[in-house]
């Protein structure tokens, strides 16, 4: 049977990138992208496209039938700092999207799924350095919550019915092509832009607030990774530690200053930073690198001299 992949949550800012990169590999019409709304020219243009409700099984279901997929990602979510300001409406997105597609491997619907996870599943009481895989785990967020919840539902679905699902604790990610959506993390992204069309950025964390962060391309070659290997190679169900670089506001600003000397950076925590301290500054994603060959490939540095020199040239051709 041919691969046929079905990305729901298409349009958010893993999603798209992810259903990009995964039809340069499998081909255009391989790689069905689906979302509640539409996506980004580039998206819409460059595959087949589906609206999907992740909440509505059925709507689901018929264009898994339509397509036949054999493999399906479940990017759609409600993120950290969002969620927070929708309690009920995370919880209901999160869990109830999950279920509906362990439901549907479980019945034969389809072979492989990915789920991500998230370092949002750790609280105030995780070790903050190098934070291991197996650990305490106590969120203080609703997407924490969530995200720590369906990675036990995950694990329950692979030990009691044999579901083949896959999943990677994201760190914050970072990339210039398409808007953050309401994570915790964001400052990271909007700081560039900010440097480039301002000159300056209001940070909403403090400056010494380390987290963990990775860039897109290292996020997306980590997700279609754990997907491609073999299934007895993935030894952990529930979701693996990953992480590449950890850094703070001041950290990234400064590697913004060698390339934009005049950027100012200035401090004015919000509600996102009770958030942050709750997370790990650190973390030890040793299993992953162990079990199925993860290893990350940008720094700082090198995020920097992408992130800026891409952005400049986007801003250029508007």
């Amino acid at each position: 049977m041919n691969t046929c992949i079905l990305i729901i949550g298409a349009c958010g800012q893993i999603g798209t990138e992810l259903t990009l990169k995964l039809r340069e590999i499998n081909g255009d019409n391989a790689v069905i992208a689906s979302d509640i709304r539409e996506g980004s020219k580039e998206l819409m243009k460059s595959g087949p496209f589906e609206f999907i409700n992740a909440m509505e099984y059925d709507s689901i279901l018929n264009v898994i039938e339509k397509y036949k997929v054999t493999d399906v990602y479940l990017m759609a979510a409600m993120l950290s700092a969002t969620g927070e300001k929708f309690p009920a409406k995370a919880w209901e997105l999160n869990m109830n999207s999950l279920f509906n597609v362990l439901n549907l491997a479980k019945e034969g619907k389809f072979k492989k799924l990915f789920w991500p996870s998230s370092i949002a599943v750790f609280g105030p009481t995780t070790p903050k350095e190098y934070t291991p895989q197996e650990t305490v785990m106590e969120p203080s967020t609703v997407y924490g919550i969530s995200k720590q919840a369906g990675e036990r539902w995950c694990e329950y679905y692979f030990n009691k019915f044999g579901v083949d699902v896959r999943s990677i604790r994201y760190p914050g990610i970072i990339s210039w092509k398409t808007n953050p959506g309401g994570g915790t993390t964001d400052y990271a992204v909007e700081i560039y832009h900010n440097a480039l069309l301002i000159g300056k950025y209001n940070s909403f964390l403090n400056k010494g607030t380390k987290l963990p962060m990775m860039y897109m391309d290292d996020a997306i070659e980590a997700t279609i990774k754990i997907m491609d290997a073999n299934p007895e190679d993935v030894k952990i169900r529930s979701s693996y530690n990953l992480a590449a670089m950890s850094f703070t506001p001041e950290e990234i600003a400064e590697e913004i200053k060698k390339i934009v000397p005049e950027f100012r950076i200035s401090y004015n925590s919000d509600f996102r930073q009770n958030i942050a301290d709750s997370w790990p500054r650190s973390i030890d994603d040793s299993k992953a690198r162990e079990d199925w060959g993860w290893k990350h490939k940008i720094d700082i540095k090198k995020m920097s001299e992408i992130m800026l020199n891409s952005l400049h040239t986007k801003y250029e051709e508007i």
